[in-house]
């Protein structure tokens, strides 16, 4: 917010938002949620995130070529910052246990909601880099867009996701060795 003077009162104008805002978020809002949905897991806490993501890319001056790149990494990045802070891990885990039985299978609902959780929580534990590289690469991206929205040469995107898909695996097997 700019800030000025009307009359000794501080009056405060908007920032002025980007003239493409309506055609990038039209084009990309779907990509920007399933980025945020594969970290989070669930699809309106990543509509949240998408929220946050267009409303930084609207007062931002990333060129509108590289904003599918910038949107999903945002997206990425927001939606760990969401997942460490753990504010909303919560409220997500009270839901999930009520939510458990109305569940034909109690079991199973618990088994699989138990593994999203450690699998979540694992993913927040590795480097940024390799977090972000990961997500994008299962969420769709090629080699080529995860390179660009990185800052990657396209030959090392491949080595970034095996090497996030060895750490997550070994995150995942030293947390379940000492539950």
């Amino acid at each position: 917010m700019l800030a000025g003077r009307k009359g000794g009162v501080v009056v405060s104008r908007p920032q002025a938002v980007r003239a493409d805002l309506e055609q990038v978020f039209r084009s990309a809002y779907p990509r920007v949620v399933a980025v945020a949905a594969r970290v989070l897991g669930s699809r309106s806490e990543a509509e949240d995130v998408a929220q946050e993501v267009f409303l930084t890319f609207g007062r931002s001056a990333v060129p509108a070529g590289e904003a599918l790149g910038w949107l999903s990494v945002a997206a990425a990045h927001t939606a760990l910052n969401h997942l460490r802070s753990g504010r909303r891990r919560a409220v997500r885990e009270v839901a999930a246990r009520d939510s458990v039985t109305s569940v034909p299978d109690v079991a199973d609902a618990v088994v699989t909601l138990d593994e999203r959780r450690r699998v979540r929580a694992a993913l927040a534990r590795l480097p940024r880099k390799q977090a972000v590289a990961l997500v994008l690469r299962h969420s769709g991206l090629s080699y080529a867009e995860v390179a660009a929205a990185l800052d990657l040469s396209p030959g090392s995107v491949g080595t970034t996701v095996r090497r996030a898909e060895i750490a997550l695996r070994e995150e995942l097997n030293r947390h379940a060795s000492s539950e």
